[in-house]
């Protein structure tokens, strides 16, 4: 199989769990108000978990590899003002997308590295791409509860997610092309993403996982890392 149709292949597939936890957001129906919201706020910790081990396990560490460490603290601490400023206009226009834009944050720099590394270590690059599905499920699924709301067409949504999916085979591509020897300029946009996906993580993400009724859902968190910890070390 020729590497490109390779890369579009493996990013296409992992970046379709995407509008899949949209889906399974969409048909949730738990009658039951107490558990109900006890399960969407475990999701919601589970994703913050996975994204949080992106950034400890894989954005930070690979990145911190190819750049100077000026360069890596500056585009790190870069990433979370931009972002910052991002989500700052969000709120004052009324929208809600901190999750959605961690996702992204996560999925298409993943895909880069994915497609940077497939001709050099194909093996690891499934791993990869079967990471980046698992964790994209329960992001996609708080991505779409926060962005969708009851009035609204869920299709269109989807559509959206459907869409953003379809970015990562595109990110995949331009690693394969691009970034396969540019290892700074690769570790530069992972850094860069690491940075705003903190910063919305510990803004947005935690709080909205939170539940005052029971600390339990807070052990969603710890089983996204697990999962992430879990790919990281397959790959190693």
């Amino acid at each position: 199989m020729q590497p490109h149709f390779y890369a579009i292949l493996l990013a296409g597939v992992a970046g379709l769990s995407m509008p899949l936890g949209g889906l399974l957001a969409w048909c949730e129906h738990i009658s039951n108000p107490v558990l109900r919201n006890r399960v969407l706020h475990a999701i919601a910790a589970f994703g913050g978990g996975a994204l949080a081990s992106a950034v400890a396990l894989v954005l930070v560490p690979e990145a911190a590899e190819a750049l100077p460490a000026a360069w890596a603290v500056g585009l790190f601490a870069a990433g979370g003002l931009v972002f910052y400023l991002v989500d700052t206009v969000l709120q004052r226009h009324g929208g809600s997308g901190a999750l959605l834009l961690a996702m992204l944050l996560d999925y298409l720099p993943e895909a880069m590295a994915l497609g940077a590394m497939l001709v050099a270590d194909a093996a690891t690059a499934k791993l990869l791409a079967l990471m980046i599905f698992l964790q994209n499920v329960p992001e996609g699924f708080a991505a779409f509860r926060e962005v969708w709301s009851g009035d609204s067409r869920a299709w269109h949504v989807l559509l959206l997610f459907l869409g953003l999916a379809a970015l990562g085979p595109a990110c995949a591509l331009a690693g394969l092309v691009w970034l396969a020897e540019a290892h700074a300029v690769l570790g530069g946009i992972m850094i860069f993403a690491a940075g705003g996906i903190l910063y919305l993580l510990f803004q947005d993400i935690a709080p909205k996982a939170h539940s005052s009724r029971s600390s339990a859902p807070a052990l969603g968190a710890v089983a996204g890392f697990a999962l992430g910890l879990a790919g990281h070390l397959l790959i190693s």
